[in-house]
């Protein structure tokens, strides 16, 4: 197939917190790639989910969520990260979440309308609409808003419209060779992937602050015949998160390790013996050197 009848092109999704961009990356993929849990701010790092059909390649982007509390270096990490895929992609898909619009949303309108890329508005999450006659005035709201843009009501989590939004996107894509080989999924690494699916067990089942006081580095990742080895240090910035996070008798630390497991199978498709430590490094979330030498420098 040439180069005329393709289209390829980089798609980015953003939005503030916890609108469920990456629940709707994983549903177009097919496959579990972006973490997700309830907690705003899951996604920390952009990601590129691939999905190629024979004559169509969409190099999605999901982003972390903008957001105008930024106070620590690592909020402002996620901020940049998100506005930077905005300034080199062929599509925007700009998602909210039901008819709530709130100040992030504000902040997120303005940063899309300077990106000069068509945009597709996603109202997500409309199974959950108490009134559903809320939609149709809102709609129209956001079309006098935003008059280039074109608005589609979705449920990520249940597939609804899911392939109108997809039509939307591949009509805006210009023609031209495919970027990726058309077995890739992702640009990140297996440690890169194995790492986050730490990271969403503890989003999942701790409480508030633990989990954003908390990060992963990937220590040793070897293949041994039929079994990854992996070793996974969990650093949080204080000794009272690190006993929360450990659990009495270790109980919290070896279910997370056990539920992380699991889903690490599942990715890699092999057996994996996963061993995960828990280390305080004070403060590591608002210091930007320390941010780097963790692998926040992805901007």
């Amino acid at each position: 197939m040439n180069e005329q009848t393709t289209r390829c092109g980089y798609v980015a999704i953003v939005g503030r917190p916890n609108v469920g961009k990456s629940t709707l990356l994983n549903y177009i993929l097919g496959q579990k790639l972006s973490i997700t849990s309830r907690k705003p701010q899951t996604t920390r790092h952009h990601l590129l989910g691939i999905k190629t059909s024979e004559a169509v390649q969409v190099v999605y982007v999901d982003t972390p969520g903008i957001h105008g509390d930024a106070r620590k270096a690592i909020n402002r990490y996620m901020n940049r990260n998100a506005r930077s895929v905005l300034r080199d992609v062929e599509v925007v898909v700009f998602v909210l979440d039901r008819t709530a619009w709130l100040e992030d949303d504000e902040i997120v309108a303005e940063s899309v309308a300077r990106s000069g890329a068509p945009v597709i508005i996603v109202i997500n999450k409309v199974d959950l609409l108490k009134e559903k006659t809320e939609l149709l005035p809102y709609l129209q709201k956001l079309q006098a808003r935003f008059p280039d843009a074109s608005i589609v009501p979705v449920s990520a989590t249940r597939g609804e419209n899911l392939d109108t939004l997809e039509s939307l996107i591949e009509e805006r894509l210009p023609p031209g060779p495919f970027y990726f080989p058309d077995d890739q999924v992702t640009d990140r690494s297996e440690r890169f992937l194995v790492a986050e699916i730490v990271r969403e067990k503890i989003m999942r089942q701790l409480g508030e602050e633990v989990p954003y006081s908390a990060t992963i580095q990937i220590e040793r990742f070897v293949r041994e015949k039929k079994t990854i080895h992996v070793d996974a240090l969990i650093l949080v910035e204080r000794d009272g998160q690190k006993a929360i996070l450990i659990g009495r008798g270790g109980a919290r630390l070896k279910k997370i390790g056990t539920d992380a497991r699991q889903d690490i199978e599942r990715l890699l498709d092999t057996k994996v013996m996963l061993r995960l430590w828990v280390k305080v490094k004070s403060g590591w979330s608002d210091d930007e050197r320390a941010l780097k030498s963790l692998g926040y420098d992805d901007v």
